[in-house]
């Protein structure tokens, strides 16, 4: 298994590599990047693995997301550091520790228990103290701590849930992934307009796990 110091020099690499060499420029994300060991939230058996330009497996069927697809979602979100960000779909809680060094407080929901219960213990191993995640159905968000500025989405739905959009700020942002299978899914941004209304625009392909109802405990 590689040192610390080489996983640091693959880190710095899929930053220049990966994010800068293909179009993020937002410094809070790449600081983010650069700050958060993504050796840390795969299996041990995949940490050689943890800096490779693709998804990794984290169990259960689900996976860790290739790290310019989440640069690009958290670059899109436009990220203030005064917002409270909430992310749906977890999983190992990556993206939740991306977001602890950009945003005020970030908050999280997974549906599988094993993989929250595990995520939750490695935040707090890495003494992350502005996020928080909670094992429950994603579709229903987080309303004890609601509006958000932004909501992340890191599962694929069909349809926009109404339940997140209630619970997104006015003037907030949400991305999502919307399609009926993961081979056949767009990124979608939601703008919570002024006025009430919503605007919706369609974006780049991508595919991500399916997000579904209801809670797993194994």
């Amino acid at each position: 298994m590689p040192s610390e110091s080489i996983f640091e020099q693959q880190r710095q690499t899929m930053v220049i590599e990966q994010l800068r060499g293909r179009g993020i420029r937002q410094k809070a994300i790449l600081n983010a990047f650069l700050q958060v060991p993504r050796e840390e939230f795969v299996p041990l058996e995949l940490r050689d693995h943890a800096y490779e330009d693709r998804a990794l497996p984290i169990g259960h069927r689900q996976t860790i997301s290739q790290p310019f697809v989440v640069a690009w979602m958290l670059a899109l979100l436009n990220l203030k550091p005064t917002d409270r960000v909430l992310e749906i779909g977890s999983g190992s809680g990556y993206v939740l520790a991306l977001l602890s060094h950009i945003v005020r407080e970030a908050f999280g929901v997974e549906r599988i228990e094993v993989l929250a219960t595990a995520a939750q213990e490695r935040l707090a191993r890495l003494e992350l103290a502005n996020v928080k995640i909670k094992f429950g159905d994603g579709n229903d968000g987080w309303i004890e701590y609601q509006p958000f500025e932004k909501i992340l989405v890191s599962a694929g739905g069909q349809e926009i849930p109404e339940r997140l959009k209630s619970q997104l700020a006015v003037g907030g942002r949400m991305i999502l992934p919307i399609g009926d299978e993961p081979r056949n899914q767009k990124l979608v941004q939601v703008d919570h307009l002024q006025d009430g209304s919503y605007k919706v625009k369609r974006l780049g392909r991508v595919s991500f796990v399916p997000l579904l109802s209801g809670t797993r405990q194994t």
